[in-house]
């Protein structure tokens, strides 16, 4: 107020019109779903591309060929998924590989019994190896939810724990010649790695089966809902009555059985175990989990989205072999992949919050 007694207003700024506001509603709507449709985009981008520069890429054989490969990282990746969907990470899935490989292989060398060896029968091998991937993953739950141990300090150490016990098992050396002998009754274990049921290899069907199953246990069941609600928040879901301990313990042991799984294709496919099998391959399955749309945060992504991940990581790693890039230029661009993945995904957010908000202020201003 001057000395005059006169008084200054502020002019408020004019409110958007609503055209304007409605049509960047819709433009940020659009970019929000290229967002969610970038993992399937990538892959288009993958095929056309090294289609294009390899005449050998797209033929039948390669592309089963291929999606083998890829079977093997999108059985853990969905081990992985319902992992990062708590809001939880899983480090241990590749030591847990080669550690069920190395499970296999002496069990089909034989046990000493008594005095006697005795060869258990394939199906005994494979349910004791998954067993063993469910105990270290029921371990890596204990640690978290018992003992509130950091799930990435956890399941670190036990990536270490469980590598360790395979070199111990093993003494460190490759078990050769896993075939078996049908005196014994322990062949049909290459069944796993080079059988061909229907014309697709076995290992396409049990990734399959597996994501049919995590479809139906996200999409169908209580614990699926549970699951997204600890990811997208652990204390509403708690006082909602969510058993969040339970939910937790179950995530790693399923992930423990997944990744036990893989180890028992890649020993069957080798027909041969090794204890260093499955080096690095925890990364390629949270690669795929995070460039299929979830959120390292937690209670996002999808069984569609992480499968599509694990064909965009295996077809950009065998088409770079196809076109005969070097090794050491194939992991650079491995890396650069995760790196944009999870950068598209902060961006994802950040455009979901810019449309929310947008599309509340086109309601606000819609004439009546």
């Amino acid at each position: 107020m001057s000395s005059q007694g006169t008084t200054t207003a502020r002019v408020a700024p004019d409110p958007p019109q609503p055209p304007e506001a409605a049509a960047r509603a819709r433009r940020l709507s659009l970019l929000n779903v290229a967002f969610e449709l970038r993992a399937f985009i990538a892959l288009a981008v993958l095929i056309v591309v090294f289609g294009l520069l390899s005449d050998s890429f797209l033929t039948v054989d390669n592309l089963i060929t291929m999606t083998k490969h890829v079977a093997i990282n999108g059985v853990i990746a969905l081990g992985m998924l319902l992992v990062i969907l708590k809001g939880g990470i899983d480090l241990s899935v590749g030591s847990i590989v080669g550690l069920s490989g190395v499970v296999a292989g002496e069990l089909l060398q034989g046990v000493p019994l008594g005095g006697v060896i005795a060869y258990p029968p394939v199906w005994v091998v494979i349910v004791l190896c998954v067993a063993v991937g469910m105990g270290v993953g029921l371990l890596n739950g204990v640690l978290v939810t018992r003992f509130n141990v950091a799930p990435f300090i956890a399941t670190l150490g036990m990536l270490y724990v469980a590598r360790g016990a395979a070199m111990l098992i093993s003494n460190g050396a490759t078990y050769p010649n896993l075939g078996g002998n049908p005196a014994l009754g322990n062949t049909g274990f290459d069944l796993l790695g080079s059988g061909r049921p229907l014309g697709l290899p076995t290992s396409i069907w049990i990734m399959i089966v597996l994501a049919a199953a995590a479809v139906l246990l996200l999409a169908k069941s209580p614990f699926g809902r549970w699951l997204y609600a600890t990811g997208g928040n652990e204390r509403a879901a708690d006082l909602s009555g969510v058993p969040i301990r339970r939910v937790k313990t179950i995530v790693y042991v399923v992930s423990g059985a997944c990744a036990a799984i893989a180890g028992l294709i890649i020993a069957s496919e080798l027909t041969s175990a090794a204890p260093q099998a499955g080096e690095t391959y925890e990364l390629n399955a949270i690669a795929a989990v995070v460039i299929g749309g979830a959120a390292l945060s937690g209670g996002r992504g999808t069984v569609r989205g992480t499968l599509v991940g694990a064909f965009v990581i295996g077809f950009l790693a065998d088409g770079l072999v196809i076109l005969g890039v070097s090794t050491f230029w194939q992991i650079l661009i491995k890396g650069a992949v995760i790196i944009l993945a999870v950068m598209l995904d902060q961006g994802q957010q950040r455009f979901k919050r810019r449309g929310a908000a947008a599309s509340a202020v086109a309601a606000s201003v819609r004439p009546t």
